[in-house]
Parts: structure tokens; C-alpha cells; sequence
């Protein structure tokens, strides 16, 4: 049975113009209105309208003099900071387009994606990330001197391993200036990278220098330039993080982010404009190289709301930040939340309070459970006895759960995997609304989110304004709206004839529209017995847990369902110094997981990983999420080992003391 879903859209479509073209309006609008909030050594320094744009004229102006031309494509490798917003917007205003690349990346995906995208020119923000452009000039020269370019697709990702060996012998040039000729590399047609003709470093004065080389271009070129360019002309290439595979490069219109950024901020009024007397402001921590922190940073300045910039998730960058700043929204993957929440019990624990904390999870609980049936006109909201208690852990715990992201913060944005019922009804009754939507990079992030005011708790909400989704006989999503892009870059578009978009998830549309998501096609695991198991809630429920960092559930073409585990350093510490049994406590997490399915679909056997997945070691993607693929085939030998046990023995099987195994559990 076929289900759908359409909202109507609440901006009208652009007719003419592109992104940048809000910058130069508000500049000659609001003047003196504060834009940004820049991160200087002494704290924040606010930067007007004017400022900005005067910025982003003049850098503009020095892509145009170095020779950027129409079409051109721009890559941007830096981690969150002021200037990737002048960079962004100063490519726009010259009609290029923007390749964002994660600060992460490996040589050997960067060489990819300036390959793929042949960039033009390449800006980078430290002496690693210049480094890591030079090896992955020389990784590209390698392939192309001794495979054809088809080849070269499918053999850059072996590069992979030796690209920590090529940063370290790159030894790239340094100054502002990279011109390849510049710094010794020959002609730019020589090289692995033969369209890359400008390299910059922002740390060595890169912006500085466009600046300069700027201001002996004709200011009115810039504007000629901008007034050149059309809604639907590409305005960025942004590359999918690459969880199944080679990332490839999502070709995203000034069309398809102004109606995303439009909509977004339509719908969601109480986060983008001031309710109360204090203007609306955010800090964005989130890669802009993803396309949620981009899309948000769009939708900001369309709205005028005042940003910041925080270079990571890591809580030693991101929480001085947020108290400084002291945001009133954010947005935020559901690890932000998880930890969050975890931090503020392992506090409580440590001062002897867990058993108070918990009983004021379970009453801001039950409060955002009273308010969502309020606001969704199936009750009367919180009694009087609920709203004395809530008042209470106001007072000791729920302030000091805000006071962790800043004292400010009423609302938030959730995306990228699953938030989950029970986190979203804590942080409501916490006292932050936590909207969770559902997106691809394909649709410029939110296809679906939930309204404000009628939020339900555990689903993705309902389609963005101007959004058609539809669940078809097979249970996957379909996407269609102004924000779902054309084509990936060098492919053929892959929009079906009707306009929808099949996405690959898998969901259910309830008789109002809102969408659950129930898993993704791809990761649908078939046992032997021929069961089909979605592993993302389970893996959703034993990370709930906060001992647990990472979970991923296994038994495709296996007897029985089983799961690879990692923990949290931090609370596994803590949980042992008070004589705690972590693999007993593992397998209470486990057991609770398991109330939520079938026996067939349980957990069978867990085994316990000493490494964590990160991003580091190429088990999960910048945007946190886990590449399945590649645990599974880093963990092969002991997955073949957990299998091997008896199947009715339920729980961690144990190493023998003299195996030399690598892992704590198995």
C-alpha cells in the first residue's frame, strides 16, 4: 500500500538571483545589524552586515583577479571558522562553485574529490591541510602515470594506505600564495592535478592575499558576475560522506538551498526569529563540508540570525564556546544530545546523586510526553503534581543540563541518524525542544521535520514545506520538492520521470504524515533462517546506554543476530572504580534492546572491542555515522569467532587468557 504525504510550501521559489545576492540586500538594508560573532583570542567580535559584505566583496573580487572564472570550481578544506563564510558567499558572488571537503580527509580522498570535481583553485586553512593537498597531488600523479583514468577510480582508494606516509613526506609550500608555478611544481598541466592552478592557505595569510589581488580588480566586476547568475545555476558540489562506497558529488542549485534554507525557517519561526527580547542566535560546530551545517548557515543569514563558529564536536573546543557565546538554538547530530545526557548523569553519580538524576529523567519524561499530547490536542497537558516535581529538578538538574550548552539554548535541530523517543521527551522536559527531521545531502539536508507546533517525539516529522513524500509498496521513502537536487556531478540524474526521489530508507507515513524511519534497504540484514532484521533500532537502544559508545548489529547470511561493541572510555572508568561489572551491565543494555523485538531478531552474542570506531581509524564518516563495511571487514576474524560459539549461549563470549586476542570481550 502506497502512502503520501504533501505540505504546501510556505516561501515562494527564487525567479531570479542566487545565494550570495542576500548578503549584498541586508548589507544595504541593515547596515549596522550583527551578522556574525567572530571568534578572536579575548573572546567574541561582532561583525555587522556591512562588514561582511564588504568582506566578501573584496575576496570575491581576488577569486576574480587570480582567474576564477564562471563555473569554475572552487575547494574549501577548513574546519568551522568565520572565513569559510566570507569564502563561501565570495565564490558564489563570482558564479563559481563551491567544493567543501571535510579537514579530516585523507590524501587519498582528497585526491578523489579535487580529481572528480576537477577544482580550479583550492583553499585550505592550516600547513596539514596544505600538506595533505601536496600528497594528494601526488598520489593523482602516481595513478595517472601508470593507469587510465577509468583505472584510477578504482584503484585510489589501495592509495589509502600509504596516504598518512605521503602527508608526512609532502612537505607542501608555504605562504598565501599556492599557485602551482609558484611553488615548484612546473605548469599546472603537468601535474597529478592539472586543473588545480591556485592553492591558498588561510593560516598563512590566504585570505589577505585574495584581498589584495583584489583590489586591483574593477569593483564592478564582482557585481556583473553576481547579476550573471540564475537560481538553478549549480552553486555547490558537495560529496556524500561514501558509508557503502566512493563519495560522490551531490550537485546542489542556488535553487535548491534557498527554497531548503526558505522553508526551513518558514516552519520553524520559533528557532529562527526572536520570541522573547533576545535575538535569535546559533553556533554552528557541525562541518559546513556537511550539507546540515551549510544548509543552517544558509538559513541564518537569509534570516538574519546572528552566527558563530566552533571548529569541532570535541567537548574541550565546543563547551568554552558555548558559554561564552551563549547561543539560543543549535543544531546537532544525536551523539551531542547522547553525550550530553550521560555527562550529566556521570556528574551526578560522582557526587552521589544518580538515583535523583534518574528520577528526574523519568519526571522531564513524563512532562514532555503531558506537553506533546497538549500541543497535539490528546490531553490536558502536565497535572499539578508533575508540574511541582518538574519545578523542582528545574531548579537542580534541568538548568544545569541548558547551562552545558550555554544557559540560553531553547530549541535545537537534530539530524543525521536517529535522536530517539526517550532523549527528545528528556530534553523537552528539560526545557529544549529538540525538532529531529530527515534528509540527504541529495535533498539539501530536511525532507521532513517536526513542526513546532505539533511536534510528535520519535518520528522525523512531516515534509518540509513544499515537499511531497511518499512510502511506497516497498516501504522506502520517496522525496520530492524544490530542495531535491538534479544530478550527481558527471552522472546522470537519478530523479525518477514522476520528480520523486527514492532515497534507499525504509518507513512508515502514520494517517497524519509524520514519518518514522525504520531502517535503511541497504542494511536490511537477511539471516539464514530468513528473518529480516533493520539493525538501526536496536543499535539506537544499546547505545542508549552510557557505557556504550558504538554499537553495530550483524547476521546477514548468519545463523543468529549478534553485535560488535565499543565503550566510553570516561564512563567505564568511573563504573568500575565503583566495583562495577561492565560486561554484566553490557548485557543488561543488550537485554533491554531485545524486550523491543522478536527472539529472532534479538541479539544473540555481543563481543566487547578495545578501539572505538572513529573517524580517524576510517570507521566512521565525518558526520559520525558508522561505515558498516568496513567494521565488518576490520573485524572479520572475530566475527568469524563469535559465530563459532554455540548459538544458545547468549552474551559476551570470553577470550581464553592466553590467545593474545586484541579485544577485552569476546
Amino acid at each position: 500500500m502506497v502512502a503520501e504525504c504533501s505540505i504546501p510550501a510556505l516561501a515562494e521559489p527564487p525567479s531570479t538571483g542566487g545565494l550570495a545576492d542576500s548578503v549584498y540586500a541586508t548589507a544595504a538594508r541593515s547596515p549596522q545589524l550583527v551578522l556574525f560573532r567572530r571568534r578572536t583570542g579575548t573572546g567574541w567580535t561582532d561583525v555587522t552586515a556591512a562588514e561582511f559584505c564588504t568582506e566578501v566583496r573584496e575576496v570575491a573580487a581576488g577569486l576574480v583577479a587570480i582567474g576564477v572564472r564562471p563555473g569554475d570550481r572552487v575547494a574549501l578544506m577548513s574546519r568551522n571558522r568565520y572565513e569559510w563564510a566570507v569564502l563561501d558567499y565570495a565564490i558564489a558572488s563570482v558564479a563559481a562553485v563551491s567544493v567543501p571537503i571535510y579537514p579530516t580527509s585523507s590524501a587519498a580522498q582528497v585526491a578523489w574529490i579535487l580529481r572528480d570535481s576537477g577544482a580550479a583553485c583550492c583553499l585550505t586553512e592550516t600547513a596539514e591541510h596544505t600538506s595533505t593537498v601536496a600528497a594528494a597531488d601526488r598520489i593523482a600523479a602516481e595513478h595517472t602515470a601508470t593507469v587510465t583514468a577509468a583505472e584510477h577510480t578504482a584503484t585510489v582508494v589501495a592509495a589509502e594506505r600509504t596516504a598518512s606516509a605521503d602527508v608526512a613526506d609532502a612537505g607542501g609550500a608555504t605562504g598565501a600564495c599556492r599557485d602551482r608555478s609558484a611553488a615548484g611544481h612546473g605548469s599546472a598541466a603537468t601535474g597529478g592535478l592539472p586543473a588545480l592552478a591556485h592553492r591558498y592557505e588561510l593560516d598563512s595569510g590566504g585570505l589577505e592575499e585574495l584581498r589584495r589581488r583584489g583590489a586591483e580588480t574593477d569593483a564592478s566586476t564582482v557585481d556583473i558576475r553576481r547579476a550573471s547568475v540564475a537560481p538553478g545555476d549549480p552553486a555547490t558540489i558537495i560529496y556524500t560522506s561514501g558509508t557503502t562506497g566512493r563519495p560522490k558529488g551531490c550537485v546542489l542549485s542556488h535553487a535548491n538551498l534557498m527554497a531548503e534554507a526558505d522553508n526551513a525557517t518558514a516552519l520553524l519561526y520559533p528557532v529562527f526569529r526572536a520570541v522573547t527580547k533576545r535575538p535569535a542566535s546559533t553556533v554552528l560546530f557541525l562541518p559546513l563540508a556537511h550539507v546540515f551545517g551549510r544548509v543552517i548557515q544558509v538559513g541564518c543569514v537569509r534570516a538574519e540570525v546572528c552566527v558563530g563558529h566552533s571548529p569541532s564536536v570535541k567537548p574541550s573546543d565546543l563547551l568554552p564556546d558555548l558559554a561564552s557565546f551563549r547561543p539560543t538554538f543549535l543544531l546537532a547530530v544525536p551523539y551531542v544530545f547522547e553525550k550530553v545526557f550521560h555527562t550529566a548523569r556521570a556528574t551526578a553519580e560522582d557526587i552521589g546523586r544518580a538515583a535523583s538524576f534518574d528520577r528526574a529523567a523519568r519526571i522531564a519524561t513524563a512532562y514532555g510526553e503531558a506537553m506533546e499530547r497538549r500541543v497535539n490536542s490528546a490531553g490536558r497537558g502536565p497535572g499539578l503534581r508533575l508540574r511541582a516535581a518538574h519545578a523542582l529538578y528545574d531548579l537542580l538538574v534541568y538548568r544545569r543540563v541548558r547551562a552545558a550548552l550555554g544557559g540560553r539554548v531553547r530549541y535545537a535541530i537534530s539530524g543525521g541518524a536517529m535522536l530517539g523517543r526517550r532523549l527528545a521527551l528528556f530534553f523537552a522536559g528539560a526545557g529544549i525542544v529538540v525538532y529531529e527531521g530527515y534528509g540527504l545531502t541529495e535533498t539539501t539536508a530536511a525532507a521532513t521535520v517536526n513542526p513546532p507546533l505539533a511536534p510528535r517525539f520519535g518520528s522525523v516529522g512531516r515534509p518540509l514545506p513544499g515537499t511531497t513524500v511518499r512510502v511506497d509498496e516497498r516501504g522506502e521513502v520517496l522525496v520530492r520538492g524544490p530542495q531535491v537536487f538534479d544530478r550527481y556531478w558527471g552522472a546522470d540524474a537519478p530523479v525518477r520521470a514522476d520528480g520523486f526521489l527514492a532515497t534507499g530508507d525504509l518507513g512508515e507515513l502514520d494517517a497524519d504524515g509524520y514519518l518514522t524511519i525504520t531502517g535503511r534497504a541497504k542494511e536490511i540484514l537477511v539471516t539464514t533462517g530468513g528473518k529480516n532484521v533493520a539493525p538501526g533500532p536496536l543499535e539506537d537502544a544499546v547505545r542508549a546506554d552510557p557505557l556504550v559508545s558504538q554499537c553495530l548489529v550483524v547476521g546477514d547470511a548468519r545463523p543468529y543476530v549478534a553485535a560488535l561493541i565499543t565503550l566510553d572510555p570516561e564512563a567505564v572508568q568511573r563504573f568500575t572504580e565503583r566495583g562495577g561489572d561492565v560486561e554484566a551491565a553490557v548485557q543488561r543494555a543488550v537485554d533491554r534492546a531485545n524486550e523491543t523485538v522478536s527472539r529472532a531478531e534479538s541479539i544473540r552474542r555481543f563481543r566487547l572491542l578495545d578501539e572505538d570506531f572513529t573517524e580517524q581509524n576510517g570507521l566512521l564518516t565525518p558526520s559520525l555515522k558508522m561505515r558498516r563495511d568496513r567494521i565488518v571487514a576490520a573485524y572479520a576474524r572475530q566475527l568469524d569467532e563469535l559465530y563459532a560459539a554455540r548459538a544458545d549461549s547468549v552474551g559476551a563470549q570470553r577470550k581464553p587468557a592466553n590467545s593474545g586476542d586484541d579485544l577485552r570481550h569476546t
